[in-house]
């Protein structure tokens, strides 16, 4: 699949620059791979280098107020200096890895609300730096974060929406400098204890580490967040029988009243 973003760069007259990547689909600890192509306008250019960098909004939370911005990373050269004639042509091939930390977009074929991941190209000239649009990506879960969601759904949670937060959690060791939430509304067995549920991942080459925080309904709860933190195998993950394993972290769920069967 080709994505594109024609324009022109650094002044009427500069070269343009248009992004074709193989494929937009990719999973954390995979890699992205296409061409850059640079085209010069109607007058001759010295490029300094041309870079990638991958980028995904964040929630940055300062005092008692939040707001979202832009977080590059993965930044990488991919070309160093070389010289355009007006009209000429220059492909620049790129294999870009992802992070095992990177957000995802996708869950079962659905668009995550609330998360945007891309590739963003940039051009130097002498001192002059100028950034193409996000070309976006789609980031699918890898099999053991699938299993864990998948068993979510299965007990009737419902996902709500995600979003990515700067910062790093207590204890957990993170590469990049933010995390990704993923959130989950009750099913109704849980729905009378449990507000919200939002799950955390922090992978790395073989195994990843979960953070469950529940926001729960009980008044001795109240301004308060419950955290279950464990730890699963890459390799092992199909050997947990996970629905069961969930609902001994998930606080217990209100009972289904007896009904007696008539006559």
């Amino acid at each position: 699949m080709v994505f594109k973003r024609l324009r022109q760069a650094l002044g009427v007259g500069g070269p343009a620059v248009e992004t074709v990547l193989v494929s937009p689909d990719c999973r954390p600890g995979g890699h992205l791979e296409g061409h850059i192509q640079v085209v010069a306008g109607d007058q001759s250019v010295d490029l300094t280098s041309v870079a990638l960098g991958l980028v995904t909004w964040v929630e940055v939370e300062s005092g008692d107020s939040a707001y979202d911005t832009t977080q590059e990373f993965g930044h990488q050269q991919v070309a160093g200096t070389f010289r355009l004639d007006p009209g000429q042509r220059y492909d620049v091939p790129f294999r870009v890895e992802v992070p095992w930390e990177m957000p995802l977009t996708e869950l079962f074929g659905q668009r995550l609300s609330g998360v945007t991941v891309g590739l963003r190209a940039e051009l130097k000239v002498a001192r002059a730096v100028d950034q193409a649009d996000l070309v976006p990506v789609a980031v699918h879960p890898l099999p053991a974060q699938e299993r864990l969601l998948a068993a979510l759904l299965r007990l009737g949670f419902r996902c709500a929406r995600a979003g990515v937060e700067r910062g790093h959690l207590y204890g957990v060791h993170q590469t990049l400098p933010f995390y990704q939430q993923i959130e989950f509304l009750p099913s109704p067995r849980y729905a009378r204890v449990i507000k919200q549920l939002e799950v955390i991942f922090v992978t790395d080459p073989d195994r990843m580490r979960v953070v469950l925080e529940l926001d729960r309904r009980a008044a001795r709860f109240t301004g308060r967040d419950v955290f279950a933190r464990f730890t699963v195998d890459h390799a092992t993950v199909d050997q947990t029988d996970w629905p069961a394993q969930l609902t001994t972290w998930l606080p217990h769920p209100t009972p289904t009243p007896f009904r007696p069967q008539a006559g």
